[in-house]
């Protein structure tokens, strides 16, 4: 699911709610809404958090593009 995988990608890149909250003009309830998956991320507010997040809107429909990019966020980071 695309809300579950923009949860993962936001944990591993250290982004919080709240800034991804203000950068949708979203209160953080709002936010918590689309995370939970209640409300449907549309295709604006999914560009956003993929630009927020420095990844391509495509990798949040694809578990295997997110466990990716989650990996090689990990084999990046220094020691």
């Amino acid at each position: 699911m695309v809300h579950l995988n923009v949860e993962r990608i936001r944990k591993a890149k250290g982004v919080t709610k709240t800034h991804l909250a203000q950068k949708l003009n979203l209160s953080l309830q709002g936010y918590r809404h689309i995370t939970s998956g209640n409300v449907r991320l549309d295709v604006e507010r999914l560009g956003v958090i993929a630009f927020v997040l420095g990844v391509e809107p495509a990798v949040f429909f694809d578990d295997e593009l997110t466990d990716s990019v989650i990996r090689e966020m990990s084999s990046s980071k220094p020691a």
